[in-house]
C-alpha cells in the first residue's frame, strides 16, 4: 500500500505570506521557507513585523479569501486521490487554511496553529510537533505504507528524506542543486507521472 504526502503552499496553493506581502506592500514578509531553512527564525520575524505594522489575523484572512488554488491543482489532487491515499503535510496554520481546503475539496491536512490575542494580534505559533512532516511520514511507514512525498521548500526536505520516494516540485534552483538526489519536476502532469512511477514497483495486486 502506498500513501502520497504533499506540501501545500507552493505545491497546491500560492504562498500565503507572499500574497499578504504583495497586498500590503510589506516586502519583508515575502521571505518563505524557500529562502530561509530556519522555520522558527522565519516565524519570529513575521510575528514581529505584523506587530510593528499593526496587522491582525483578520487582515491576513481577508487576503487569503482572495486566493485560489494554483491553476491545475484541483484536477491534479482529484486524480491523485482517486488513485490512493493522500495527506497534505503543511507548516501553514489551521487559522489560514479553511477557505483553501474548501476549494480543494477538503483533503486531509496536518498543519500547525497560531496563538492569537483577544484583539486579533498574532502573538505566537504552536507546532503540531517539531519536525512534524518528517515524523508524520515515519509514522505512516510504521503503519505499513510506502510513502511518496513531494514538496518545494527547505522545510519539506525532512519528509522527502524520510519517504520511500521524494520529489521536488517547482523548487528553486538552489534547492535542486543542494539536494540532487530528489527528482525535480515542474508541472502537475510530470508530478503525476513521477508519483505513478514511484508507486508502481511497490504495488502487489490492487494498491490502495
Amino acid at each position: 500500500m502506498h500513501m502520497v504526502c504533499l506540501d501545500l503552499e507552493g505545491v497546491l496553493v500560492p504562498e500565503i505570506w507572499i500574497a499578504f506581502a504583495q497586498a500590503t506592500g510589506v516586502d519583508e514578509l515575502k521571505r518563505t521557507t524557500r529562502d530561509e531553512p530556519d522555520y522558527d527564525k522565519l516565524m519570529r520575524e513575521r510575528i514581529r513585523i505584523l506587530a510593528e505594522r499593526g496587522y491582525t489575523l483578520k487582515d491576513i484572512q481577508a487576503v487569503i479569501g482572495t486566493i485560489a488554488p494554483l491553476p491545475g491543482a484541483k484536477p491534479f489532487l482529484d486524480e491523485l486521490r482517486s488513485r490512493g491515499q493522500v495527506i497534505i503535510l503543511s507548516d501553514t496554520f489551521a487559522e489560514f487554511a479553511a477557505s483553501l481546503m474548501r476549494m480543494l475539496g477538503w483533503p486531509s491536512l496536518f498543519c500547525n496553529s497560531l496563538v492569537v490575542a483577544a484583539d486579533g494580534t498574532i502573538t505566537d505559533y504552536r507546532l503540531r510537533q517539531r519536525e512534524g512532516k518528517r515524523k508524520a511520514v515515519a509514522a505512516f511507514r510504521s503503519l505499513g505504507f510506502s510513502v511518496i512525498a513531494a514538496g518545494d521548500s527547505y522545510n519539506d526536505i525532512g519528509m522527502l528524506q524520510e519517504a520511500d520516494s521524494g520529489i521536488l516540485f517547482r523548487a528553486p534552483e538552489a534547492i535542486q542543486r543542494e539536494f540532487p538526489q530528489f527528482p525535480a519536476v515542474a508541472s502537475y502532469d510530470e508530478l503525476l507521472r513521477a508519483i505513478g512511477g514511484a508507486a508502481a514497483p511497490r504495488r502487489e495486486g490492487a494498491a490502495c
